[in-house]
Formats: C-alpha cells, structure tokens, sequence
C-alpha cells in the first residue's frame, strides 16, 4: 500500500531526538508554558518572519481568537472562500459573525479576488485569505480590495507552513494569522496545536490574554477569556519538527516536479497549478478530473490510498443551508465533484512515486481509449 500519509515512517527518521525532547519535558515537568512553548514561539516566529507567534491549543482556536482579537462589530460580515475546510467558516460565525462565502481561483482553488470584491456589502469588515493546498493566495489583489474597503486580513496558514508570496511568508502579509499543527499537516504535532502570528504589537498581546483567561498575570483577569494553550510536550516536538521542515518541504517540491512531468501529457486530467510569485509547499497534491469517482476505486484497487479535499463545498453544507448560496454558481460548486488528492509527502520514495504516476497513466490511457 503506497500511503497518503505515514506518520510512523516520519517518527522512526527522527526518532532520537523526539524522544529526547520529550523526555526533557516530563523531566523538567513543563507541561503548561516555560521554556519549551517559549522557544517554539521564537524559533517559528523567526522562521514565518514574524514579530509575534502565540502557541494555542489547535488551529481552530487560532482562528477564533484572531477573530476576536479583531474587535469587530458583533454580526460583521466576513468573506471566506467556499473551497476551504469547515474550520475556516465556523471560526467566524461561532465569534458571532456572519459568512459570505467566494468563489475560487479556477487554478489556484485558493481566493478569488474578483468574486470577493463582488460580494462586499456595507457590513463587510474583514476578508479570510486560506492559502489552501499549501499554495498562498494572491496577496497583492487581497490588500488593494482590503485597502479600498477598509477591511482586515485574516490569514487561514493552516496548510502553508512556509509557503511564500513574493518572497514573503505567509500569514506576516495580513494583519493576523493564524496555523494548525495538526499530525497529518507539514509541521504537524503529536495532538492538537495552533499558533497565531502577528506583527501588530497589540493583536499579539490581545491575543495572549484571550488565550490565557484575559489575564497578563495569575490572578488579574481584565476580561473574560478562554483556556487555549500550546502545551509543553507538543512545543517539543513541533521544535524539532521545525528543524526538518525545509528537507520535507523540498522533497514535496521534488515528487510535485516529477508529477507535473510525468502526467501533463494526460487527457481528462487537470494538474495543479503553481503562479510564478508562488513558493508552493504542496501539502496536498490536488488534481481534477471528471472520473474522479472511478478513479478513486481504481486507485485503491491499486494500493494507492487517496483522500478528496473537499468533497463537498461549504456553501452545499446543510450547516450553511440558511445562506442560500449552495446553487450559486461557483466553481467550488462544482469542482467538490471532480478533485482527489494524490500521495504527496516526504514519507514517499522513488518507486512510489513512479508507480503513482504510472497508475494513474494507466487509469487515463486506458479510459481515454474506451471512452
């Protein structure tokens, strides 16, 4: 079986020093905050050329505090792409707000500008750019629709952990973002954890105090906050991780080159497409075909696992049904139908990867020719 994801193959690559840094962790018995969580936060700071990182629980928590950081008028409209997963639309209506939800790039599956601008009322107050599959969003039009409209941006950088817009990293371009570190992500824990990353002194601080029950100190609560916070044994482990990441990250870049050579010359097969001021981290190798159905039993058949991401758009959701944008017609409406995502990963070695490309060759030679 070729895996979408191996997490044990991962762990056993770098097994020495994981042990040896959680086992710093039960013997200086930090287990909440102290040293650990703090220099994870100076270390991935520095890395996502940042000013301020804050360690929370989870990527969705990320999400809702930098919302509420935000201040924003209860029942604010804010934009959200419709391809994206749930976290990215629950953070903003359980922070009492409300979604409107965007149509996606037709080659980026991440933001559409075009449609984001088409969508803004009098009551929209920010935009959430998702740099999905680990391909940033185009910033530049985000910021002059931001700018025009008087609109915050908040960075969803759940699945672009070094990923870079012109150079620059992502969730540093907006006003605030935040990151998942979920197992199965590029940087991914041993659990749940999140950060949130600002270069605004006062987000950051507003952000700490909302994660840590609105106090500063122990016992000097100045609001009503929350209990989020990155605990020390993931801090550990994510400090480590992040010492490999841009090995991982180049051997993603290596199996998406030899993808992109050996299937563009497929039929009935839409590749992934990387914009020139991209630096894709390929979390997700997404492609899209109208036999995706058959194409997954196929695959499986073949002792390929894969996964769909997403297989059902946001706006089709019944949680979402109150909107009535769920037959608007968007290409997230449709493209939930056709995409599938391939093995991608730094757990993949050369005969996998060739006998992913040779599959799925197989799959199309053999489709095309039978119609």
């Amino acid at each position: 079986m070729i895996k979408f994801l191996d997490l044990e193959k991962q762990y056993r690559s770098i097994k020495t020093d994981i042990d040896r840094a959680i086992q710093s962790v039960i013997q200086d018995s930090a287990f909440i905050g102290g040293t650990y969580v703090t220099k994870f936060e100076e270390h991935f700071a520095a890395y996502q050329q940042v000013r301020h990182c804050i360690g929370v629980a989870n990527g969705t928590d990320a999400l809702e505090i930098a919302i509420e950081a935000l201040a924003m008028p209860p029942g604010s409209e804010v934009l959200v792409p419709a391809n994206t997963f749930i976290a990215s639309s629950e953070a903003v209506t359980r922070s009492g707000h409300r979604v409107v939800f965007c149509d996606c790039d037709p080659r980026t599956y991440t933001l559409s500008p075009e449609d984001a601008a088409r969508r803004i009322t009098q009551r929209t107050r920010a935009i959430m750019a998702v740099h999905l599959y680990g391909h940033p969003c185009d910033m530049d039009a985000i910021l002059s629709l931001a700018r025009r409209s008087n609109l915050f941006i908040i960075e969803d950088c759940a699945q672009a952990h070094g990923a870079e817009f012109k150079g620059r990293r992502v969730g540093a371009i907006g006003d605030i973002g935040s990151f998942s570190f979920y197992p199965g992500k590029n940087l991914g824990a041993f659990g749940d954890a999140g950060a949130i990353v600002t270069n605004d002194d006062d987000l950051a601080k507003r952000c700490r105090m909302i994660a840590n029950h609105g106090r500063t100190l122990k016992y000097a609560h100045e609001f009503e906050g929350r209990n989020s916070r990155l605990d020390g044994l993931q801090a550990a482990v994510l400090d480590v991780k992040l010492s490999h990441l841009d090995a991982w990250l180049a051997h993603r870049r290596t199996i998406a080159a030899y993808y992109e050579q050996h299937l563009s010359n497929l039929a009935e097969i839409t590749l992934p497409y990387q914009a020139p001021w991209a630096k894709h981290v390929w979390h997700l190798y997404v492609i899209r075909t109208h036999k995706r159905d058959i194409l997954l039993t196929y695959l499986q058949n073949n002792h390929i696992q894969t996964g769909i991401h997403y297989p059902i758009a946001l706006p089709k959701q019944q949680a979402y049904a109150y909107l009535g944008q769920q037959n608007d017609p968007m290409l997230a409406n449709s493209y939930d139908a056709q995409i599938i995502s391939v093995p991608i990963g730094e757990h993949l070695d050369a005969d996998e990867i060739e006998s992913v490309t040779t599959t799925l060759g197989k799959f199309f030679n053999a489709t095309t020719t039978t119609g």
